[in-house]
């Protein structure tokens, strides 16, 4: 049952699936460049750089982690609307910022903001689901990773080939981006949550310790968050030393880090855009959640003890196939709660995100520098990978332990709550 009259939800939804594509690309046009620029600002050897990397992404994940739960619950208190354009213009603050920062104080102070109102994806997720039947969210949910495997194509190519003319411009041009997806947002984005479905803001439920309870509320949910934040710690690897193992392996310089990245975002769209919708009504939520951990665990290795550089490129290929987890993850998760508490409880996944993202990078940058510094034993840039594969495994065994329970949904009549008779597992 649609939760918005036809006309209107339309042109929200391709507002929101614009808004994740914009800030992919924005986000991936610095990938290839914050390592090159922390090398250039701080003098260090790459193994040095790599602490200082891990360090930045770190602050952003706990702005994250403190903040994301707290506009998760505003935008079930005040709408969607307001936080996402609130979200935009910290995201744009902070690119301007990295455009300009003289020092690496700076760049801390430009990735704090962006932490702390980093809401976007959360907010989007609350928003479709707002206006998305439960049975038909896990394929939307694939959809905005779509979304966002396009911003990652278009993104790090961009970013590669902006950064030859300056290690700076690609900054100039993520900013230049989401400051128009602020303007269109003013002028176009509906609000999806309506007064009558929405709650009082409780800053017990809202704070960082709050919201992982709403989430460790029952034994499906909590195995849930712990693979979502297992999905999430393992892309610490790939922000923090992908660019920098591949430099000392194989010699990429920036331009070919960013064709590699923008395969794995090309790869993303094309499973979740294309065949998400297919595959998960078919196989069910929990099965491809535990096919899609299996098939990433196998990536990830392939890529930790690639000989080649091709090889690479074949383990990304790989794991565009497990990119068919968190859409599936993100499904279980959403029909497990009711209407008026899917801000909350997207906050608190964007939460457990930011907890592991605090720890993922510095884990990332500290084995990435015990397996490259002088006194290694073993020289393999590739060992944060490995930990990236024992992460997946571990989420692999929590899904495996998920029990498919009755799905809510708002009734035809009264508004009331009630279980349908499939399951939320598809099983």
């Amino acid at each position: 049952m649609s939760l918005l009259p036809r006309g209107r939800r339309r042109p929200a939804v391709a507002f929101i699936l614009i808004t994740l594509v914009i800030d992919a690309l924005g986000f991936g046009l610095v990938v290839p460049i914050v390592p090159s620029l922390v090398l250039e600002m701080s003098g260090l050897t790459a193994s040095g750089a790599s602490l200082w990397v891990g360090a930045l992404l770190t602050s952003f994940a706990v702005m994250q982690f403190i903040c994301a739960p707290i506009l998760g619950a505003l935008s079930d208190r005040f709408g969607r609307r307001p936080v996402m354009l609130l979200s935009l213009a910290g995201v744009g603050m902070n690119y301007g910022l990295l455009a300009w920062a003289p020092s690496l104080i700076w760049l801390f102070l430009g990735r704090m903001i962006a932490g702390g109102t980093a809401a976007n994806a959360a907010t989007a997720t609350a928003y479709i689901a707002d206006v998305t039947p439960p049975q038909q969210r896990a394929g939307r949910f694939g959809l905005v990773g779509a979304m966002f495997g396009i911003g990652f194509v278009l993104g790090p190519a961009l970013g590669g080939l902006l950064g030859t003319y300056g290690l700076r411009v690609p900054f100039i041009a993520a900013a230049a981006l989401t400051g128009c997806n602020v303007l269109y947002g003013l002028l176009v984005l509906p609000e999806s949550l309506p007064p009558e479905r929405r709650r009082g803001f409780e800053w017990r439920r809202a704070n960082p310790v709050g919201s992982l309870r709403v989430l460790m509320g029952s034994p499906n949910l909590g195995r849930l968050a712990i693979a979502w934040g297992c999905t999430w710690f393992a892309m610490g690897a790939l922000q923090t030393t992908f660019v920098l193992a591949n430099q000392l392996r194989f010699g990429w310089d920036t331009q070919h880090n960013g064709l590699a990245l923008a395969l794995a975002g090309l790869g993303s769209a094309v499973v979740q855009g294309l065949l998400v919708r297919r595959i998960i009504p078919y196989l069910g939520e929990l099965r491809s959640a535990l096919i899609g951990c299996s098939i990433t665990v196998c990536a990830y290795l392939l890529i930790a003890f690639a000989p080649y550089g091709w090889v690479v490129l074949l383990g990304i290929i790989i794991q565009a196939g497990g990119a068919i987890t968190n859409p599936a993850v993100q499904g279980l998760v959403s029909a497990a709660v009711p209407a008026d508490r899917q801000g909350e409880t997207q906050g608190a996944l964007s939460s457990v995100q930011g907890l592991t993202a605090i720890v993922s990078p510095l884990v990332a940058g500290t084995v990435f520098a015990h397996f490259t510094g002088p006194s290694a034993l073993i020289l393999l840039p590739g060992a944060p990978f490995v930990v990236s594969a024992l992460a997946y495994c571990v989420a692999l065994w929590a899904v495996a332990g998920v029990r498919p329970a009755p799905a809510l949904v708002r009734a035809d009549v009264g508004g009331t709550l009630i279980p349908v008779a499939k399951e939320a597992g598809g099983d």
